[in-house]
């Protein structure tokens, strides 16, 4: 390295992040020289394009002009038809064929047929096909429908394969049907009819099989709904090996459009025929037309812009790394503390706004780190008695009623039964304290739910039954205790309260998609819709019945135990019934953790 070097190097590091940030902003400058190339580039291809358009458009107009001639044509032949014979004739006393055949000769290289037909179907004449296929029935096409009932009107049809006549050279004839109703008169009565002209679909292929847009520009032919009348690739539509935009064509107005079709964007000019409501569509690339010297000078401005990037790259490459590679050692330094990872190394280096501020972070995360442990452990103690607050919310009513109970049956000497409630009873408060565990076995849950419910069964004699359906592998499971019994409380008080002998309580346990549910299922009266959305939102501690713990209180238990992914769901049917869902995480019980265990 020269000493021109080292010095630029030295006297670099001990410039300050502003004065780099200037000289960056310095350089960006010459990006202004890239964005006038762009901008004139722009202003070329703009004003290309516009030539592109009006090209197209007279193009267009004259494709336009043509094909106006060849339908005027077709036009006054079957006006030369209707006004000039039909409208001076009676059928029945003079005769069609020769001036028919007349017309016909005079512009056969424009037509394939001549047809007349009565206002039931019937053939009346035809030049110069004259025999009707057996199975064709021409008052059900659709060119008749469209032309009976409309004497002023013109009808063009899509291009098909003629198949109104037996063709004795057994040609296949492409044809663009004119069709409209005339007037026939036959022994002084007159009545309706359809004139049919057939144009040989040539004619309009020629009109438009030379016409150039330039290079991948093409210009085709559709009728008001969007049907294809011609398309240079014509076979391939019908074929289903190309697309064509022709339905989205047919919405455009009169002249030009830009769209993107599989693709590529495109410009597309539209221009409608008159009479038939057709649409002359020309098609090419957006920037169609550009000529030769567009492509050099895109090529030149190209190489021009490119060198300087390149010129300006290498000449920023050294300033920015000097900005920008302290300020990225920092930026990883602050993603290991998003992470969480608080014993991460702070980068500290570059300028000396840079080492500043290295410095401030590493002092903030040495006493954010200190902060989060002081709010863990307190977050640990608030959430230890927020459980232990919910816990201890057991309402004093069911144990006052079970001694009333235990003394009544002692006073009227019926022994055995108090016997078995003051055993259900001391079972039930052991399972409640569970040594001071807020944690313990789905076992021991149920276990403390059906000592309750032989209380309550006492209580209620006759009332309800209670049926406990545990699958075996969730008995081991944990739980967080004393959530059963809030809800089998919950049942009896307000799903039994009108039963008579005929109310059922079921308790089951069961995993699904890894996950374990403890339900609780009732045949009571159900919960209207409107309440049961807010029984886990409203404040229902206290309120009637009850132990007082509340579907609320369960819920909240187990959210902040396991998450708020946990928790009840209530699924309840007026007249059918309750079912309330336990979802807990499905965790092997072991042993209680540490935390979790204090002997009172």
């Amino acid at each position: 390295m020269s000493d021109a070097v080292r010095r630029l190097t030295k006297w670099v590091r001990r410039m300050s992040i502003q004065y780099l940030i200037s000289i960056s902003f310095s350089i960006i400058a010459l990006f202004g020289v890239v964005a006038l190339g762009l901008t004139l580039h722009a202003r070329y291809t703009t004003a290309t394009e516009a030539q592109a358009q009006a090209y197209n458009l007279r193009i267009l107009n004259q494709v336009n002009s043509n094909l106006d001639i060849y339908l005027r044509n077709m036009m006054r032949v079957s006006d030369a038809i209707y006004y000039r014979v039909l409208k001076n004739i009676d059928l029945a006393q003079d005769e069609i064929d020769t001036p028919m055949n007349l017309l016909y000769e005079t512009n056969r290289e424009l037509l394939v047929s001549i047809a007349l037909f009565d206002d039931a179907g019937g053939l009346v004449y035809a030049s110069p096909l004259s025999r009707l296929k057996q199975t064709v029935q021409p008052h059900q096409q659709d060119w008749f429908l469209r032309a009976i009932g409309r004497t002023e009107n013109l009808h063009f049809s899509v291009p098909h394969v003629q198949n109104l006549f037996e063709d004795p050279d057994y040609r296949y004839r492409w044809v663009v049907s004119l069709s409209r109703a005339v007037e026939l008169t036959t022994n002084g009565v007159i009545r309706q009819g359809v004139l049919l002209v057939d144009m040989s679909f040539s004619g309009i292929e020629q009109l438009f099989k030379n016409v150039n847009l330039g290079e991948n520009g093409y210009v085709y032919l559709i009728n008001p709904e969007g049907e294809v009348i011609y398309h240079p690739r014509q076979q391939l539509l019908y074929s289903n090996l190309l697309e064509e935009n022709n339905l989205v064509a047919a919405s455009y107005d009169d002249g030009n459009h830009f769209e993107t079709f599989q693709g590529h964007k495109r410009l597309v000019t539209v221009k409608t025929v008159g009479y038939t409501g057709w649409k002359i569509v020309g098609v090419s690339p957006a920037i169609y037309g550009l000529t030769s010297d567009y492509y050099h000078l895109r090529t030149f401005v190209f190489f021009a812009l490119g060198f300087s990037i390149f010129l300006m790259i290498f000449a920023n490459i050294f300033v920015s790394s000097r900005i920008a590679d302290p300020i990225t050692a920092l930026e990883n330094s602050v993603r290991e503390l998003e992470h969480g990872n608080w014993d991460a190394p702070i980068a500290i280096g570059g300028s000396y706004e840079i080492q500043h501020l290295g410095s401030a972070i590493r002092s903030m995360a040495v006493q954010t780190r200190k902060l989060m442990d002081d709010i863990l452990v307190e977050q640990e103690e608030k959430r230890r008695n927020e459980l232990d607050a919910l816990q201890s919310q057991i309402n004093p009513h069911f144990l006052y009623n079970t001694l009333d109970s235990i003394v009544w049956m002692i006073e009227n000497e019926r022994y055995p039964e108090a016997i078995r409630m003051v055993t259900a009873l001391a079972r039930l408060f052991r399972i409640s304290l569970s040594r001071g565990r807020t944690i313990i076995p789905v076992a021991d849950e149920l276990e403390h739910a059906r000592n309750y419910m032989t209380i309550q069964l006492m209580r209620y004699k006759n009332k309800f039954t209670i049926r406990f359906d545990a699958a075996p592998e969730t008995l081991r499971l944990s739980t967080v205790k004393l959530i059963v019994q809030p809800l089998l409380e919950n049942a009896i008080y307000h799903g039994m309260e009108y039963m008579d002998g005929d109310g059922e309580i079921i308790v089951s346990s069961y995993l699904e998609q890894g996950d374990l549910y403890i339900a609780v299922t009732d045949n009571g009266g159900g919960i209207p819709a409107e309440r049961c959305a807010k029984l886990l939102t409203d404040q229902t501690l206290g309120h009637g019945k009850g132990s007082g713990i509340g579907l609320r209180n369960v819920h909240q238990r187990i959210q902040l135990r396991y998450g708020a992914q946990y928790g009840l769901c209530i699924l309840s049917e007026p007249d059918e019934g309750t079912t309330v869902q336990i979802h807990l995480p499905a965790i092997p019980y072991d042993q209680p953790p540490k935390e979790e265990t204090h002997e009172t």
